[in-house]
This record gives C-alpha cells, structure tokens and sequence, in this order.
C-alpha cells in the first residue's frame, strides 16, 4: 500500500508507482496457482532489476543488488541464526526435564530427540524438492502440506503451528510475570519501607508493610494483570518493525545464562550419586518413568520446522543445507547438555533433594541473588520485546487464512489479542507450571509438524516416483507412532 514503511520520512514512503505495480502483479497472481507458470506476470510488467526493492513483513525495504533474489549469508551466519531462533524459553526447562527423566536416562533422551528431529527437519527442508514438474522455489511447508493433503493440509498445518505459536507466548507470560514479581521483590528487599524515624513499634510497622506488600505484589493474583496495562496495547500494532530491532537480546541472554550456569556450578560443586532404579532421600533414579516429560520438553526445544526453509533460503552455498543445518542442531543440542547437566550436577544434594529442581531452573535461587537478579531482569526485557514479534506472526497467519488480510480491523485484531492475552493471565494465575505448558504444546504441535506431516511427505514422494521400499516405510512409520506415543505420554505419564 500506499504507506509509510518504516519512519515518518517522505523518502520511506511507498510510490503510488510501486504501489500500482504490486497491484498489478497480484492480479496476475490471483488468475491461477501459485505453482502454475501459465499466467505468470509477463516481462514488461516486471520493472528493471535496478529498481526491485523487497518489503518484509516487518515493515523494512531491501534493495535487490544481484540477480540471485538478494544477498546471500555464509554458512556461519546461517548456523548462529538457526541456533539464535531455537534457543528459546525451554533452555529453563531442560534440567528439570532430566530430572523427571532420571540423569543418565534424561541425556540419553536429548540426544535421542536431538537426532530425530534433526531428520525430521531434514525431511522438511527437502519436501519441496521432491515435487516435480512444479517452480516450488517460493514455498514454504504448509504449501507443501496443501500440495499433498489439500485444504485438509494447509489448514491442519496452520492449527498446529498456532498452537506452538501460543503455546510460548503463554509460556513468555508466565515467565514475565515471574520475573516481574522477582525483579520487584529484589528492588523491595533493598529498601523495603522508609526510616521514619520513629523506632517504636517499627517492627509492627515492618510486617505490616510487608503484608500490603506481598498483597499488591503477588506472582499469581496481581502480576499477570498487571502486564495486560504493558502488553495488551503493544500487540494491537500495525506494524513489529520496532520491536524486531531487539531480537539480538536473546542471543545476549543466552550467552549470559551459560556463564551464569558455569559459575554457580564452580561455587556449588557437582552432587552426584547414581542409583539406577530406586530413588533415595536426596537423589533421583537414573531411569524415571516419568521420561515423556522430557521429551515433550525437547521436543518444542528442537522445534524450528515451521520455518526452517525460510531460514536456509538466505544461505550462499545450497550445498552445504545439510551439513549447516546438522552443525547448528550440534550446537543447540551441546547448548542445551551443558546447562542442563550443570544445573542437575550442582543442584546442592544434600540438604536439598534432587526433586526439588524447579520447572523453571531460575526459581531455585533466591530474589536476593545479584547474578540472577540480572539474568531475570534481561529476559524479563528480552521476552517484551519478543511477544509482540510473536502476536505478530499468530495475526499475519490467522487473519490472513480466515479474512485474506493481514489487518482486517481494529475489532479483529482486539477481540484476537484478548484472546491470546487472556489465555496467558489464566495460565499464569491458576497454572504457572511452565515445563508442563511447554510439554503439552511441543508435543501437539510436534506431532504434527515434527513426526506425521514431514514422514508422510517423504513417504507418498517416495511412492510416486517408485523408490519407497519396506525399510524406509517401516522407519517413518515408527516416526509416526514415536509421535502420537509422545503426546499420549503427556497425559498419562
């Protein structure tokens, strides 16, 4: 449209010449399929390369300067992206997943998980490739799915990746409200209530201010509400160009909550003792049954399929796919082993018990902490930043599914975010639990977009070029169970 881009500057405006010319193209666009090349825009309605600009969502403007559909990023940059977008809230969960799981059965796990997913992501990376006869230089998975399956794919498609979408912007509400109260409680403990003066009854007076304190201030019954007054106006935005200028905070948080795991594992030591299958006072067994726990766990922590072939679209060398996106997984995957292992080795047994790990690792260090004070502070600024970014991505691909718009109307976009806000206060209140949000949403969104979707495209491909043999069938088919078994253990184990 016609319309400002990025800033209130007449240079970052749209020309109603451009503005015409996309109108044009989308005509085109509408005559047929996207996969069908018949009616595709004839050259002369294509301007020259020197004036092909590309607009992101995000509401920013890239000049093409080559004609490989704009610069490419070497192999590094798409490794550290691939890791900088997985390393998400479920880093804080992982120790407490391997403890469900017992320890040496809980790292056998993540690297089992680790493995399969990575193929699994593999599968979906090639799905497009395999389509023959048909330019599938521009599609993404659900397209894929809808190529296959039909409306039944892409709409079942865009379900569960919503529901893995919502899925962590209610986790970011829980874990924002805990941060909040934490933050606050900090700054309160420095100073708590003025010096009068008056020393006579100030004791009195102390656990008087305390109690109105820990009323106004409570995790659970005033903090999610009071992140409606913040978030709630931030999500009805046109436009996520500004918070998306803060992305670079989570790789900040992450680098900072491995050196803060690395030093408490030196000051606490590692307490460790191995008991296979009995539990004792203050340790766990090496193998639990309560492991889908843990997989549910990993299976949202190595989640990146929705958009992995956007992701490897930017890389120079298309060759090296493969090796770039095992080498980002390794990483993710080693990421994820050295804080959980560290957390899990110097959780202090004795005095404390094993069990007492919390789902959110973080909770088991007191307010007063200065180095965790730090860390909850820098998430708790990350991860505002963040949720509107993630609003964002669950309104461009609801609304533009159900209306064909990614902005319908004001009353639209407000009845949807109350909607999503109101599931985060009602999580964050009655619920807090955020290794069970992740565990839940992970692997219903997994089962799908992780284990059933990329096995039955490999499989029907297969078939229809006469290549599927019973050893490969068999295999994704064990995918496919693995799948459904994984989310039928979150409810019964």
């Amino acid at each position: 449209e016609h319309r400002n881009i990025v800033e209130n500057d007449p240079s970052e405006r749209v020309s109603a010449e451009a503005s015409v010319l996309s109108s044009r193209v989308h005509y085109y666009s509408r005559l047929t399929a996207a996969s069908d090349r018949l009616l595709s825009p004839p050259d002369h309605v294509i301007p020259c390369p020197e004036e092909l600009y590309v607009y992101s969502p995000l509401g920013m403007a890239f000049k093409v300067t080559g004609g490989d559909g704009g610069a490419k990023n070497p192999s590094i940059v798409t490794i550290f992206a691939i890791w900088n977008t997985m390393m998400g809230t479920s880093i804080l969960s992982i120790p407490w997943g391997i403890k469900q799981a017992g320890f040496t059965l809980g790292i056998i796990l993540l690297i089992s998980m680790g493995l399969l997913t990575l193929y699994c992501c593999l599968r979906v990376l090639k799905s497009p490739k395999s389509i023959p006869y048909i330019d599938t230089s521009d599609w993404e998975f659900p397209d894929v799915c809808k190529y296959y399956f039909g409306k039944f794919g892409q709409w079942s498609s865009l379900v569960f990746s919503m529901v893995s979408l919502i899925g962590a912007m209610v986790v970011y509400w829980v874990l924002m409200s805990n941060f909040l109260f934490n933050t606050g409680k900090f700054i309160y403990m420095i100073c708590p209530f003025p010096d009068t003066g008056d020393h006579k009854g100030n004791c009195s007076s102390g656990i008087s201010d305390t109690a109105v304190f820990d009323r106004w201030w409570s995790k659970t019954n005033t903090i999610p509400f009071y992140l409606i007054i913040l978030l709630l106006p931030l999500l009805n935005f046109r436009s996520a160009s500004f918070f998306a200028r803060f992305t670079f905070l989570g790789t900040i948080s992450v680098v900072y909550l491995i050196i803060l795991v690395t030093l408490k594992a030196i000051r606490l030591g590692f307490h460790l003792e191995f008991h296979w299958l009995e539990s004792t006072q203050f340790y766990v067994p090496e193998f639990r049954l309560l492991f889908p726990q843990l997989t549910g766990v990993l299976t949202l922590a190595f989640f990146i399929h929705n958009c992995i072939i956007t992701l490897m679209k930017s890389n120079k060398h298309q060759e090296n796919n493969v090796r770039d996106l095992s080498v980002a997984y390794l990483l993710v995957g080693l990421t994820y082993l050295y804080v959980g292992v560290l957390i899990f080795a110097a959780f202090p047994s004795p005095p404390l018990s094993k069990d007492c790990i919390e789902p959110n690792f973080l909770d088991n260090f007191p307010s007063s902490d200065v180095l965790v004070f730090v860390a909850r502070t820098c998430l708790l600024f990350q991860m505002t930043t963040v949720y509107p970014l993630l609003g964002y991505l669950v309104r461009v691909q609801m609304m533009s599914q159900v209306f064909g718009k990614h902005y319908p109307s004001f009353f639209h976009v407000f009845t949807l975010n109350i909607f999503i806000v109101g599931t985060g206060v009602c999580m964050a209140k009655y619920y807090p639990n955020i290794g069970s949000i992740i565990r839940y949403s992970g692997a219903t969104c997994g089962l799908a977009l992780v284990f059933v979707f990329p096995s039955l495209v490999h499989m029907i491909s297969q078939k229809r070029r006469g290549e599927l043999s019973w050893p490969s069938a068999i295999f994704h088919s064990l995918l496919i169970v693995l799948g459904v078994a994984n989310v039928a253990g979150q409810f019964f184990m």
